[in-house]
């Protein structure tokens, strides 16, 4: 059985990875678990196919031909309409007065003042507030302890700890968030110098209304406004929690409310780049009054004329480094507008693709373009809100160790030490196959790697193929086993069930993972790895393979995750064997989907939104919006 050609595993290589079979050795996760029932999530679309009773006569005999019968499919994750956390009004029906109950005596170890707060507290049951429902149980779990004092409310006013942290509030729009979400209306100089009962009776809903406004305020800033598993099936985060029933307690004992509020925020260097970058553009009138507009069909190549190139130029000129500019001084005062596309420029254009990490080929396409005009800023601001939002969906601190796959930057990191160690290209998932946004451990590596075809690729690729020619994947090499049991492909009902049906590709340097995989077991079976199809990494968009992430340089990641160097790695690789080599220390991976993102210098880049989740993103922020909004 001779193995798969170079052709068609460029093909398959496409299929990426999904799932995987390794050496029984190996400690991860294979594709064996999924269709076994073990670790993690198995696809609901499935088929079976039974074994015939007798494999060689099937293979030697010929059958009359199937009628058609429509192809079962595995679907992929869907994109949802954002359902948000619905309002509803605080009960107050056991916010008792404690003079009438009783529960305050002159006994008390916390006496409240007669004449000013217990006056005011009768009132509570009067007010009138909507919040979700976690925060309207804190505020009735605090309210209803008559021991526990007023929090914004002193001396039949509204106090000062209650301005300041107003004016947090009022400022949520620095830290990317609505500021309209926890406006709070202050009681009106009418109530104010009404008689004892109207403006008590003001006090109170005040009172309220500020403790959910700042409980909002507080939860969003910790775990973000939006729960991303609502978003869609491609984000997986278990949403954090905050006690907001003791919140209230803090609140209460701060001796600087505003300090402390603003200490709920993430305080990693990348929140807070995002968040300098947001107050820059933002304080620029809309517009910098710089953007340049190239409009141009297709691609420009060397020896190409066009109208557009005096803007290219212009662009160029405006948006590169002060050393590009100081290499090209002489050509940029001495153009004069022509539209040839000359060796002058190519070298010009080249240098402005490689100082923008875009491959250095002088031809002129949309990424190079996009780089040129950049975006205007409500656009960078857009970003921004969205990046400062999905940053709060991971760890306060990413961590001193850690690898960061920015899908729409089609790059990996490497940290170290807090330092960014090193970096490469990537391919991600196409559109049609999306790699998820999650975070996870980095635990394995994977030497001379089985590629184990997932049931989503077996169903939707490979099935058609084999209706038409059950010899298929003998043919191409590729080992099939029906409930553990090694068949040849020939031998199975491939217009069956594939439940039980397992497919693999054995190591070689046509393996669709090339020489090793980066495992972080997970739901999705996804993981990093090499690739026979080097030259996917020459393009700019990257958004190609079948979820899995593909790696550049393979052997510098793998040295970088196990501590060890690029020589120990090839000597791995060459000794042939499938083998599986855990990390000597489970670290952070963050698979990770961010628009606008600090580079290692702190400078915000700005990237496409190739999925499309920005937007779907706006949407669920918006629904939020409209939700908070409800009205008594």
């Amino acid at each position: 059985m001779k193995l798969a050609s170079k052709a068609t595993a460029s093909v398959l290589a496409l299929s990426c990875c999904l799932s995987s079979i390794g050496a029984t050795s190996a400690s991860a996760m294979t594709l064996m678990d999924f269709i076994r029932g073990g670790q993690g999530r198995q696809q609901s679309t499935q088929v079976s196919a039974p074994v015939p009773v007798n494999p060689a006569q099937t293979l030697n005999s010929v059958e009359p031909p199937r009628a058609k019968q429509p192809l079962p499919t595995v679907d992929a994750p869907k994109y949802y309409t954002y359902k948000a956390d619905q309002m509803r009004l605080v009960s107050t029906v056991h916010f008792a007065d404690p003079v009438v109950t009783g529960a305050v005596a002159d006994a008390s170890p916390t006496p409240i003042a007669v004449d000013a707060e217990v006056s005011q507290r009768r009132y509570l049951a009067d007010a009138r507030v909507m919040a979700t429902n976690d925060i309207a149980k804190a505020i009735e779990s605090y309210y209803a302890d008559p021991s526990k004092p007023l929090l914004w409310v002193a001396d039949h006013a509204v106090s000062d700890k209650a301005k300041a942290a107003m004016a947090v509030l009022a400022d949520a729009g620095s830290v990317g968030l609505d500021p309209a979400d926890y406006a709070v209306t202050l009681p009106s100089a009418d109530a104010a110098n009404a008689d004892p009962v109207m403006r008590d009776r003001a006090l109170m809903q005040f009172e309220l209304a500020l403790s959910s406004k700042i409980l909002m305020f507080v939860q969003d800033t910790v775990r973000g406004r939006l729960d991303p598993n609502k978003i869609s099936g491609y984000h997986d985060f278990k949403r954090k929690d905050v006690n907001l029933t003791a919140m209230l307690d803090v609140l209460r004992a701060s001796p600087d409310i505003a300090a402390y509020i603003n200490s709920r925020n993430p305080s990693n260097p990348q929140f807070m780049e995002l968040k300098a970058e947001l107050a820059k553009l933002r304080s620029e009138s809309g517009t910098d009054g710089s953007h340049i507009s190239v409009s141009l069909t297709g691609t420009l190549k060397p020896g190409d004329s066009s109208p557009e190139m005096a803007n290219i130029v212009k662009a160029i000129e405006h948006r590169g480094s002060d050393a590009l500019k100081a290499a090209h001084a002489d050509l940029f005062s001495a153009y004069l507008g022509t539209p040839s596309y000359t060796p002058e420029l190519v070298s010009l254009v080249e240098d402005f693709q490689r100082e923008k990490g875009l491959t250095a080929d002088g031809v002129i396409g949309p990424s190079s373009v996009r780089a040129m005009v950049g975006e205007n800023n409500d656009v960078k601001i857009q970003k921004l809100v969205i990046a400062m939002e999905q940053l709060r969906w991971l760890p306060d601190e990413l961590g001193p160790r850690y690898v960061f796959i920015n899908q729409p930057a089609f790059m990996v990191y490497y940290y170290n030490n807090n330092q960014e160690q090193l970096s490469m290209r990537v391919v991600v998932g196409s559109k049609q196959h999306q790699t998820f946004f999650f975070e996870n451990q980095v635990q394995t590596v994977e030497f001379n790697p089985f590629w184990g075809v997932p049931q989503s690729i077996i169903i939707n690729e490979m099935l058609p193929k084999l209706r038409s020619d059950p010899n298929y994947l003998d043919r191409m090499g590729y080992q099939v086993e029906v409930g553990g049991r090694a068949v040849a492909s020939s031998s199975v009902d491939w217009y069956g069930s594939t439940k039980s049906i397992s497919v693999r590709q054995p190591p070689s340097s046509d393996n669709a993972l090339g020489e090793l995989k980066i495992l972080f077991p997970n739901s999705h079976a996804i993981y990093m790895h090499d690739t026979p199809q080097k030259s996917f990494f020459k393009k700019d968009m990257r958004a190609l393979s079948h979820g899995c992430v593909r790696l550049a340089d393979p052997r510098a990641m793998a040295a970088a995750v196990l501590n060890t160097t690029v020589d120990d790695v090839a000597k791995q690789i060459a000794a042939g064997q499938n083998k599986a080599v855990a990390v000597p220390q489970k670290f952070p991976i963050y698979i990770a989907y961010f628009t606008a993102w600090p580079n290692k210098d702190g400078v915000i880049q700005y990237f496409n939104d190739v999925y499309d989740r920005d937007a779907a993103t706006l949407k669920a922020l918006d629904a939020t919006s409209k939700a908070r909004t409800a009205q008594i």
